[in-house]
């Protein structure tokens, strides 16, 4: 049986840095657990640009569509800040996004023990929180036609449409019930249906799909607004929260600070079934390029880590090595390790990007024993 695929697309700034520490423990995996990967390599964003004047090429595109499982660093920066808006490096990562139909973002928000007290909130308030956004990733109003700048009189108008189809809210719907059901069978759904007619439909849909498919999960609704103060009074009150893509957006990086750090965060970005069985998926940390400290070797490469661990569990059916990954990273930050984003007021030195990456490998040849 051939190896299962990964496309590595390591991206801008940040993302080759801490991608090389990802390999390291995709190396590992293969020398010490039977797990091997076939792993090619491309690029995205900026470097894409730069190499093609494209954010994503075609053929890149295409060993998407192909592989396993596509894991991306970051992409963006300020030297692309002046191009047009049409080859910009976000543009790589939405056609990804859509092209692949990856509807389904999954960002989790753990708080570990070690990290409690680098929150800005109350130690009792994040102490232990596990709570999953999935925010709906390829419609809404990023994506709605019509959308543009036109002139309208004597100004300028901008415009952007939020869309959604009862099929398109039905099928994130169906992943938010489906992880419900996994964890502590807890829905919260989000919307603006006070003010929205696209979230009226939302409620309406999700609550059918509730009533008729999954009437054993606990669901409610929630205005996104009201849920963005109800996440910073009291965050654990939610199990699994589902929501559209603008608002998943918002609300996700404010779950994310909960945690007290970006550069920890996670995501998978998944679609329907490929011929295989597995989802078509892409893994990505949340924290963005960080033009500011690349190449320095200050970078967490913890939340790129902990996308590959995401990779393991959904893509690869491998939820006790996943597991394993994680138990790995909270040992290291339980004895100590710190990069320069999680050191607060501490006053102890940092490691760098590769020394945090070899914790972790060490932490996983711990397990063993």
């Amino acid at each position: 049986m051939s190896n299962p695929t990964l496309l590595i697309l390591p991206g801008d700034g940040i993302g080759p840095e801490v991608m090389a520490e990802v390999r390291k423990i995709i190396t590992w995996y293969g020398a010490n657990r039977d797990l091997a990967f076939d792993v090619s390599e491309d690029l995205v964003g900026g470097a894409a640009y730069d190499a093609h004047g494209t954010p994503l090429h075609d053929d890149t595109m295409a060993k998407a569509q192909e592989a396993d499982a596509v894991l991306l660093g970051a992409v963006g920066g300020p030297k692309y800040d002046s191009l047009d808006f049409s080859v910009k490096p976000e543009r790589g990562l939405l056609r990804l996004r859509k092209e692949m139909d990856l509807y389904a973002n999954l960002r989790p928000a753990q708080c570990f023990d070690a990290l409690a007290d680098f929150s800005s909130l109350k130690k009792n308030v994040v102490a232990g929180l596990d709570i999953m956004i999935i925010r709906e990733l390829t419609s809404g109003v990023y994506f709605g036609e019509p959308r543009g700048i036109f002139k309208e009189g004597n100004e300028r108008v901008g415009i952007n449409t939020q869309r959604y189809t009862e099929s398109e809210i039905e099928r994130v719907a169906r992943s938010g019930f489906e992880m419900a059901r996994k964890r502590g069978n807890k829905l919260c759904s989000m919307e603006k249906a006070n003010v929205m007619e696209s979230g009226v439909l939302w409620r309406e849909v999700v609550q059918r799909i509730g009533d008729t498919e999954y009437p054993d999960v606990e669901l409610s609704h929630m205005y996104a607004d009201a849920g963005a103060m109800q996440l910073t009074r009291w965050p654990k009150q939610f199990d699994v929260i589902v929501t559209d893509n603008l608002f998943g957006d918002l609300l996700s990086d404010l779950a994310a600070m909960l945690t007290g750090s970006l550069g920890m965060l996670p995501s998978a970005s998944l679609g329907a079934p490929m011929a295989n069985g597995r989802p078509k998926a892409l893994y990505e940390p949340v924290h963005g390029s960080a033009p500011d400290i690349a190449g320095q070797g200050k970078a967490n490469p913890i939340a790129c880590i902990l996308s590959f661990a995401m990779a393991l569990r959904y893509s690869f059916d491998q939820g006790d090595e996943a597991t394993r990954l994680e138990k790995a990273v909270e040992k290291v930050l339980a004895d100590g390790y710190r990069t320069a984003d999680l050191l607060g007021e501490e006053g102890r030195s940092p490691v760098s990007t590769a020394e945090m990456g070899d914790a972790v490998v060490k932490a996983l040849d711990a397990s063993l024993g």
